[in-house]
């Protein structure tokens, strides 16, 4: 039986509940299971922070195997940044732990009356008093509940900036983060301070022999894969190089420039060298977890598991700061405070950019002269956003709200996808990259439907990337791969940035530990992540969402980008992708999936919701 846990918070009500046959089936588990009963449950209209949101935290039916890469965990919900659905990954042991603890998913309702915190373990669970630990930070947090609850424990928790409602705050375990979206923010609107598991290691396949063959042809395959050791040793950060700076693809200065003087300083190689230690997720070989300690300079001794290549590029592009000891500084800080560094660094440049035009003044930012190039005022303002201090609490709205909130023109500098503030790849320079950040279901996320056929991946084919049509299907792959290989929660860097391995394994794996034969069909999953997409989008329509949100910033069709190696390029044809995207979708001109469509993914059920929605 595979069940979950769901726990009205309001009421202290906690239910073991099993997950139907059909749902399981049907959906197969990780992100599928998430997106369904976030659809079935959250209706149109509800506040993201009211107490009729939810939140899901979901493990992966092979997590807490000895499988590679497959033992992260999501969070669902539905987003205050942006009022899509949305879905962040986390990374560290917290999978592995809920799996053993027995549970698919933890489904978290209303909201407590006092800080909380929720407790998991040998089938009991506690909503246990959290007032001493309100208001600390993520480290501090679990460095008490550790000390309570003893060093077996797992816990993810949230930190101030969630307290303070920061839309973008993020959930954290150990260092590693589910930021995107504002998931920590909704965990805060239910006064939920965190949840810790204690449990002991449970493995229970249908199938141990086959299972531990397959384990050990991934293990080969990771051991003998392209890019295999050049990632484990040096991590994401590899990205600054290629294809940052080498192709042109690395935003700087709110996303109106690929060339940044300096750059070499913060080369992956410079990461290298002041790197303390390896770790990874539970039952990963990649281990791209990099303890660092800055080694000179003004933030010399500081030490962070980080930063990946997101955060370096968040504290570096957008303030044109090229400053390898405040990007280590920044991801400390933002780690300690909850907040999402992607949204943290892009609403910074934003203001960078808006004090440049001379639309925010030292009256406005307290003194702070925001001039590229320099870090400290970028640094001060990570702290001022995650306390909500002075123009802190404007841009703790996300550069939507902020923009709102601001005024004088400042809409067209903020660089964000149906809300959500967009990633460090520039979408002129990767077409299709740039398109998925248009479409996606939750707003700008370069994980959502990375576009690695630009790079030189020719699965299914190579593209063109500076074309501006031709891409529409490439689109769709991208989003439903991701989509099939996160119905078990695999990691994006496995399963398709270093394509490690692939559907077919994880359909076998899947055979062998849960002993349904559809599972073990590639097709199957491929079919399955294609409904869970088209269900994502169909929650966005009920709250009324359609081609008009499909759009990337207008700064990317009507102003050139500047410098690298695709200097000039813009989007000269900016519908044309997504009219071939909605094509080979089977979607009407409006982005609204045919009954047809709906029928053929078993999900005629939905018509009733969005058929008023066609035009």
């Amino acid at each position: 039986m595979r069940k979950l846990l769901r726990v009205n918070l309001s009421s202290e009500a906690i239910n073991e509940e099993a997950i139907p046959d059909r749902i399981a089936l049907d959906y197969v588990g990780g992100r599928g299971f998430g997106a369904k009963y976030l659809y079935d449950e959250v209706p149109a209209g509800t506040d993201p922070l009211g107490n009729k949101n939810k939140l899901l935290l979901v493990t992966g039916p092979l997590a807490g195997t000895n499988a590679q890469s497959v033992s992260k965990w999501v969070v669902i919900t539905k987003s205050p940044v942006t009022n899509t659905f949305t879905r962040s990954y986390g990374g560290g042991d917290f999978g592995a732990w809920l799996k053993w603890a027995g549970l698919e998913m933890i489904v978290l309702e209303g909201k407590a009356s006092k800080p909380s915190y929720l407790y998991i373990k040998d089938n009991k669970y506690e909503i246990l008093d959290a007032a001493d630990i309100w208001g600390k930070t993520t480290s501090q947090t679990q460095d008490v509940l550790r000390k309570r609850h003893g060093a077996r424990v797992r816990t993810v928790c949230i930190g101030p900036a969630a307290e303070k409602m920061v839309l973008y705050a993020a959930i954290i375990t150990g260092r590693r983060a589910a930021g995107r979206g504002g998931t920590g923010t909704v965990m805060a609107s239910k006064n939920l301070k965190a949840i810790v598991v204690e449990a002991q290691r449970k493995d229970q396949v249908a199938d141990p022999a086959e299972f531990g063959k397959l384990v050990k042809q991934q293990v080969s395959s990771f051991k003998s894969g392209l890019g295999f050791g050049p990632f484990r040793d040096y991590g994401t950060v590899m990205g600054v190089d290629f294809p940052g700076f080498s192709i042109g693809t690395f935003p700087v200065r709110n996303f109106r420039s690929a060339a940044l003087d300096g750059w070499q300083k913060i080369s992956f190689m410079q990461y290298a060298a002041i790197t303390q230690k390896h770790s990874g997720c539970y039952a990963c070989m990649l281990r791209c977890g990099k303890t660092r300690t800055v080694a000179e300079g003004p933030y010399a001794g500081v030490t962070t598991e980080g930063p990946q290549y997101e955060t370096v590029w968040a504290f570096s592009g957008p303030t044109a700061c090229a400053d390898l000891g405040a990007t280590v500084k920044a991801d400390r800080m933002c780690c300690e405070l909850g907040l999402d560094t992607i949204s943290t660094g892009n609403t910074i440049g934003f203001a960078y950019e808006l004090f440049e035009k001379g639309i925010l003044t030292t009256r406005d930012t307290g003194g702070l002269v925001l001039r590229y190039g320099d870090p400290e005022p970028m640094i001060k303002l990570i702290d001022k956003i995650g306390y909500r201090h002075g123009i802190g609490d404007i841009l703790a709205e996300g550069v939507k709200r902020a923009a709102q909130r601001i005024g004088k023109g400042s809409e067209q500098y903020a660089m964000h996808v149906k809300g959500l503030e967009m990633p460090g790849y520039e979408p002129r320079s990767l077409k299709a990259l740039g398109m998925n950040y248009a479409l996606s279901n939750m707003g700008a996320n370069h994980c959502y439907g990375y576009s690695q056929q630009e790079m030189g991946n020719p699965r299914p084919r190579l593209v063109d990337a500076a074309a501006d049509e031709g891409k529409g299907d490439i689109v769709k792959y991208n989003h439903d791969f991701v989509a099939a290989v996160e119905l078990v929660n695999a990691c994006t860097f496995a399963t398709h940035n270093l394509e490690l391995f692939g559907l077919e394994i994880i359909g076998q794996m899947l055979l062998a530990a849960l002993g349904e034969s559809k599972y073990g069909s590639a097709d199957y999953l491929w079919h399955a992540g294609e409904k869970v997409y088209n269900l994502e989008r169909c929650f966005n329509i009920r709250e009324g969402f359609a081609r008009k949100d499909d759009a990337l910033p207008a700064r990317m069709h009507s102003e050139p980008l500047q410098g690298g190696l695709r200097d000039g390029e813009l989007y000269r044809k900016p519908d044309a992708i997504i009219d071939e995207y909605y094509k080979a979708r089977g979607w009407d001109q409006n982005g609204i999936p045919t009954g047809e469509t709906l029928a053929a993914l078993g999900l005629s059920e939905l018509d009733r919701d969005i058929a008023r929605f066609r035009t």
